[in-house]
């Protein structure tokens, strides 16, 4: 998935953990264009998902890496949960 436009703030994360694709497979459906903002995650092998995020400026980007970096948070700790 690509960004429609290009937007001139953006940031790009990289995590590595061993349950990269679970993780992926339920942050994925979260990814779209947010109006000021853009986000796409990206699998990366087995144990790596990478995050990008475009914005129009940067309160769009601090706001759209806060709910990004929040979900894969969750994301990986509900691993924790399910998988003790």
């Amino acid at each position: 998935m690509s960004s429609p436009l290009r937007m001139p703030y953006e940031a790009v994360f990289e995590f590595k953990t061993p349950m990269a694709v679970r993780i992926f497979e339920s942050v994925v459906p979260e990814s779209e264009d947010m109006g000021r903002s853009f986000a796409s995650v990206k699998l990366e092998g087995e144990n790596r998902i990478s995050l990008f995020v475009q914005a129009e400026d940067v309160s769009a980007l601090r706001a759209a890496l806060n709910t990004w970096l929040r979900l894969i948070n969750i994301a990986d700790e509900m691993q924790e949960v399910v998988n003790p």
